[in-house]
């Protein structure tokens, strides 16, 4: 009997992509995809699914809470659908809702992975810190109506840099299976009527940036001494420290890769656009 030779059929190349994602999160029951609730994830894989005809799943160097926001978030999939990247950008950003928009795209080698490869990630929290409460910024910022003693919160925010264990900073839901962090800049400074809690690290827990905001709060409002903020982080005890922060004042503004994937990433502002920071 002669031997059937089976031929493989040919398959289309295999592109990775990256892109930056700015949304508001209000409506939003966090980034990842649920089964009941919708989360941005779901709404990103469908608009790009249509655009390369294909189901495609969308990683995220980082997972927001609900409520929560972007103005830089990093994030890759992969796909057999080629397209001019002018093309994806306006096709993706044409289904998507007013809320999620993509700030660019860019086609990345094979092995970038936005989660995996990610050494530093960013995240801003920003207060509105006056009497009256907000309309246009509302659920785009946190407001405090009393004021708050920025100077104890500042000296507070500087002791957190550095490698800690930050069990006292995590939800108690955290799935994280080791609660060291290592973060490399804590700035907290005032922007007009804005407090800006600027923070990288590599890496965050749950809930991490709303429980240390919301310790830093309590100083503020000299509930708690600076000195408390890491008396607390020693106790590795959530359930010592304050009620965490409201997720509508956080942004996750970047992540940061090593040099070989970094400076293939477009460079875009990071700030929520309309507070007009620098970098």
């Amino acid at each position: 009997m002669s031997k059937i030779e089976t031929i493989e059929p040919e398959r289309s190349p295999t592109y990775t992509l990256a892109i930056a994602i700015e949304f508001l999160g209000t409506h939003y029951h966090g980034w990842q995809r649920q089964r009941e609730v919708l989360g941005v994830q779901e709404a990103l894989e469908t608009a790009i699914g249509k655009v390369a005809n294909e189901s495609v799943e969308v990683i995220a160097a980082g997972r927001t809470d609900a409520s929560v926001h972007a103005s830089n978030m990093i994030a890759h999939f992969t796909t057999h659908a080629y397209r001019p990247t002018h093309n994806w950008l306006r096709g993706v950003n044409s289904l998507l809702p007013d809320d999620i928009a993509l700030r660019w795209i860019q086609p990345m080698p094979a092995d970038f992975h936005a989660r995996f490869g990610a050494i530093a990630r960013r995240y801003r929290y920003i207060t509105l810190n006056q009497a009256q409460r907000p309309a246009i910024l509302n659920h785009q910022v946190t407001h405090i109506y009393e004021p708050l003693d920025l100077a104890a919160m500042q000296k507070a925010a500087a002791d957190i840099v550095g490698t800690h264990n930050f069990s006292s900073y995590r939800a108690a839901a955290c799935q994280s299976n080791q609660p060291v962090r290592t973060v490399s800049h804590a700035d907290l400074f005032a922007h007009g009527q804005f407090i800006v809690f600027d923070i990288q690290a590599d890496g965050f827990l749950h809930h991490m940036v709303r429980n240390l905001m919301g310790t830093l709060y309590a100083i503020g409002r000299h509930e708690l001494e600076p000195a408390d903020f890491l008396n607390i982080l020693s106790k590795e005890d959530r359930t010592i420290a304050p009620p965490t922060a409201s997720g509508d004042g956080l942004y996750f503004i970047n992540a940061y890769y090593p040099e070989h994937f970094q400076r293939l990433l477009p460079q875009a502002p990071l700030t929520p656009i309309w507070l007009n920071l620098p970098d």
